[in-house]
């Protein structure tokens, strides 16, 4: 396990991971290993990746929190360029942190990695100019299964950071601002999930 190092159920939620590689640098640059079966198994990360995504987004971007219902995805995320504050919320039924969220910055300089087990809502707040975001998908995506939760449902009480505005009964982004006056931004989707207790369990 020499090329990665793994903090296993961070913020006290089980299955949440922080991956951090092992980066080679010198004066030409660096080099690390994104993903390597071998050091994943040896730190009791079993899932097996299907697919890959990557997504651009700008400052004040913020995409989630999505899930999805029938055909759950594992992700391992990880940010290329920029950075972005990164959210998981537990919607396992039957789990001890059912509700409860966990956060961590990722940037191009930290290169760190989150894994977000089956059972999550996964979303991303863009702080810097541009971000470009990859992640690895236990299972393919499937068209008409998306579900959502609102980000900012006060029953769960994400701390944004960087951001500022008042709460006013929806997940509308009208309002809502980094501290350096980017407006947030979200799609018409995202703007009409609701709360938890209305929302689906795993």
């Amino acid at each position: 396990m020499g090329q990665i190092k793994v903090e296993k159920n961070v913020g006290g939620i089980e299955g949440l991971c922080v991956i951090e590689p092992a980066v080679h640098g010198d004066a030409r640059g660096y080099f690390m290993e994104t993903y390597n079966q071998k050091d994943m198994e040896e730190a009791g990360l079993n899932m097996v990746f299907v697919q890959d995504n990557q997504s651009c987004s700008t400052k004040g971007v913020l995409r989630g929190l999505h899930f999805q219902k029938e055909f759950p995805q594992g992700k391992l995320v990880r940010v290329v360029k920029g950075s972005v504050f990164d959210v998981a919320v537990d919607l396992r039924s039957n789990s001890e942190t059912y509700g409860k969220w966990f956060g961590v910055e990722l940037t191009e300089e930290n290169k760190k990695q989150f894994y977000i087990p089956q059972g999550f809502a996964h979303g991303f707040l863009v702080l810097s100019e541009l971000a470009e975001f990859c992640y690895k998908c236990t299972d393919f995506y499937h068209p008409g299964d998306e579900g959502g939760l609102a980000w900012n449902d006060p029953e769960i009480g994400i701390k944004w950071p960087q951001l500022v505005g008042e709460y006013k009964g929806t997940a509308s982004g009208e309002g809502y601002a980094l501290e350096d006056g980017t407006a947030l931004n979200l799609s018409d989707k995202d703007q009409k999930w609701v709360g938890l207790k209305d929302t689906f369990k795993f």
